[in-house]
């Protein structure tokens, strides 16, 4: 029977425990996340998560209380000025275990622990970009996908209409040109023959 023996004694005596796991709080604290075993992951979740509660009043018992935890003044200069900010608003739940498969050699099954608010990839950042088109459950009216393309074939028509009236508008430039040099080229043979004509009467 297990009455009142709640508590993972992950096969070590309270000292060496308790040691382990203010190193494993310090690791995390540092790097935001790191790969341990799944039973000494769940064991750093009851052990840190309120340690981060406390660090979100700052205050010199909070801070002293967190000491008495982690024994490492770094550590706990770091999580009252870094990591309680960004949890401030969080009722709990600080961090996630996500199971890793199984470990060569003893085939421990291995998991990730990891700070949820330092993650940039489960997180919801504000700076993504709006999709432009939002997905709905329902089908949309054909009248809005009717009206939506239309206003795509508009859109393409006044493009070819503006187009064509350029190239229209080039062509019958070229072609004033070439009227123009034909008329003086005309003009000129007049003069020419007008000339001879002259001479040889003379």
């Amino acid at each position: 029977m297990r009455h009142g023996n709640k508590l993972s004694n992950l096969g070590r005596k309270s000292a060496n425990r308790k040691s382990m796991l203010a190193n494993m709080g310090c690791s995390l604290i540092e790097h935001k996340r790191i790969n341990t075993t799944l039973s000494k992951a769940k064991a750093l979740k009851q052990f840190i998560e309120p340690i981060i509660t406390k660090s979100k009043v700052d205050s010199t018992h909070n801070r002293r209380l967190a000491f008495k935890s982690l024994r490492n003044k770094f550590a706990v200069s770091d999580l009252f000025r870094i990591i309680s900010p960004k949890v401030g608003d969080r009722p709990g739940g600080y961090t996630r275990v996500i199971k890793l498969g199984n470990r060569l050699g003893d085939n421990a099954e291995m998991a990730m622990i990891e700070l949820v608010d330092f993650n940039s990839v489960y997180s919801n950042s504000s700076d993504k970009k709006p999709s432009k088109i939002k997905g709905t459950r329902r089908s949309r009216s054909k009248k809005t996908v009717k009206a939506s393309e239309g206003s795509i074939d508009n859109s393409n028509s006044k493009g070819e209409k503006e187009s064509t009236k350029d190239s229209s508008e080039n062509n019958n430039s070229v072609k004033k040109d070439s009227i123009e040099t034909n008329d003086t080229k005309n003009q000129l043979d007049k003069n020419k023959s007008s000339d001879s004509n002259q001479n040889r009467k003379e």
